[in-house]
């Protein structure tokens, strides 16, 4: 088994260099106002960046251009950024940083905004860590941010200023749009790229929903069956000789997989939490006894997976997990001496597979040894296993 996470390590390590981000076709905007085509690094940006990567072309080199030096870039179809000089409100939101100032503290910064709606009526995003702020301008006003800042009330509750709410019925005048929908509004992307869609279909304005092409599926449950190979290994520090080393044997398992995306980084990267009934059964035959054991559990593996695309349909990825274990009435049974109850530590469990088409995957999995005897002082325990995992996504 060590062999295998040998050759999982290699595989990945392999993969992984020819499977990086690829570069896609787009532009950028330069200080003189030339539009240079050119294929961009696509890293679906989790914070608005402040320099991206292109080539002039297949085969040359990489470049480097700076918000200094773009006045815009994007990607066809799928994003798009300007640069723009505005004054942000960078106020925390966090319960322990907030204070009595219900008014936005603004400071001028020159930004790259992610472009979510471009029309009559255009709608920006800027996103550093946990801060979020939306920016907006109708018939090519100035940019301006949509306002929203939580604040320590007088009353020891949070307060919401929500003058954005203001902003946009003073702005967004249109037929359709009712001071209903403005009150019920939320400071969210969602909610915010709806009523700007609406605004200019209201309008009869063209425009273009950047926000809405980039939406992805960012859950999937999986059935998840497979064999395993188990082996068990018991070490007793006694002197009645119940050392057993049990044979490696072959078993089904099956697991439900809950895989939450996140939505970054171009989904590279998700939460994975697998619930999975295992067993194994086997038999030793020792110098003073006979010895048999039988272990059901069911695991709880909790962990990250890291996809790597290799097209549009295929794409590999590695896992690693923590691995809670709970047993189900097992026992190492002794003919004729006191049996030992299982009760199992935590392990961990590195897996390579393959997935096509957000449907199908075949994983290989190993698992560290696990003790499985930890409440035995006097006895020790080594379970390990290598499992072939098929996948099929059901939601």
């Amino acid at each position: 088994m060590k062999n295998a996470l040998s050759f999982i390590l290699l595989v990945f390590i392999s993969l992984n260099c020819h499977a990086q981000i690829s570069f896609e076709k787009g532009y950028f905007i330069d200080n003189a106002n030339q539009k240079i085509e050119c294929l961009i690094k696509n890293i679906d940006w989790k914070n608005n960046p402040v320099e991206f990567e292109y080539k002039i072309a297949e085969g040359q080199s990489e470049e480097i251009k700076t918000i200094k030096s773009a006045k815009e870039f994007g990607v066809y179809d799928k994003s798009k950024y300007v640069r723009r000089l505005v004054d942000i409100d960078r106020s925390s939101n966090s319960l322990s940083q907030l204070t009595k100032d219900r008014n936005p503290v603004f400071k001028k910064e020159e930004l790259f905004l992610e472009v979510l709606i471009d029309g009559k009526a255009s709608l920006f995003l800027y996103e550093d860590g946990s801060l979020r702020r939306f920016f907006y301008t109708v018939d090519d006003s100035d940019t301006v941010q949509l306002v929203y800042k939580s604040y320590k009330a007088s009353d020891n509750k949070v307060g919401e200023n929500n003058r954005f709410k203001q902003q946009l019925w003073d702005d967004l005048k249109c037929q359709n749009i009712l001071m209903p929908d403005i009150q019920m509004l939320n400071y969210s992307k969602r909610e915010l790229i709806k009523l700007f869609e609406k605004f200019n279909k209201c309008t009869s304005s063209d425009y273009i929903s950047y926000g809405n092409k980039k939406t992805k599926k960012l859950f999937n449950l999986s059935v998840r069956p497979g064999i395993r190979a188990s082996a068990l290994t018991v070490d007793s520090s006694t002197l009645d000789r119940r050392d057993a080393q049990f044979d490696t044997k072959v078993g089904f398992r099956l697991g439900l997989e809950a895989e939450f995306v996140m939505a970054f980084n171009r989904n590279k990267w998700a939460i994975i939490i697998e619930p999975t009934y295992q067993y194994y059964k086997a038999e030793a035959q020792l110098e003073r006894y006979f010895v048999q054991t039988d272990y059901k559990s069911i695991e709880l593996p909790i962990g990250i997976r890291h996809y790597m695309f290799l097209n549009n349909q295929s794409k590999v990825f590695l896992n690693g997990s923590f691995v809670l274990d709970f047993p189900m009435n097992s026992v190492v049974d002794y003919d004729t001496v006191t049996d030992l109850d299982i009760d199992s530590k935590p392990n961990l469990a590195f897996g390579i597979g393959y997935n096509f088409n957000d449907k199908i995957s075949l994983e290989a999995r190993l698992q560290t040894g696990r003790d499985v005897l930890r409440g035995w002082q006097s006895s020790s325990s080594t379970y390990k296993s290598f499992s072939l995992i098929v996948g099929y996504t059901i939601l």
